[in-house]
């Protein structure tokens, strides 16, 4: 089940995000873009990237150890999925769409995407959409 959180955040990738970026990644390039954010953001050990049906309520799925894809996929949702991982454990505990994914998938978009953060923080907070632009990956031990 959808929550209402999560209708506000993809009513507002389709309203804000989309428009922005066009760009599509093949399957084939998935698993290269993955392990180049993924060290991009000083991270060892990125999930793996594998073959998924798309569905009419879900397109893609990420967690710590995988992200699932059909063979194409906008390059904003990839970065969806990795900021899943990077929210979430190998034991399947994660922060679903609360501030903390919002935080880290921003900061994706702004550098992969390179949108603007200012003009994304004013967007989310039109939206009531709450984001941790500190958050870090869950996974990572704060000592």
């Amino acid at each position: 089940m959808t929550s209402a959180r999560d209708e506000r955040l993809y009513a507002w990738e389709n309203r804000v995000i989309a428009p922005l970026d066009r760009s599509v990644v093949t399957f084939n390039h998935m698993q290269g873009i993955v392990d180049h954010v993924w060290t991009a953001e000083g991270l060892r050990w990125p999930p793996r990237v594998r073959p998924r049906k798309a569905t009419k309520v879900t397109l893609a799925t990420g967690s710590r150890l995988a992200i699932e894809a059909p063979a194409s996929l906008p390059t904003w949702i990839l970065l969806h999925e990795i900021a899943h991982a990077m929210t979430s454990t190998a034991e399947g505990s994660g922060a679903g769409h609360g501030p903390d994914f919002v935080g880290i998938y921003v900061r994706l978009l702004v550098r992969h995407c390179r949108l603007d953060q200012e003009m994304l923080a004013e967007t989310l907070a039109a939206a009531a959409i709450k984001w941790n632009p500190e958050a870090t990956p869950s996974f990572l031990d704060p000592n």
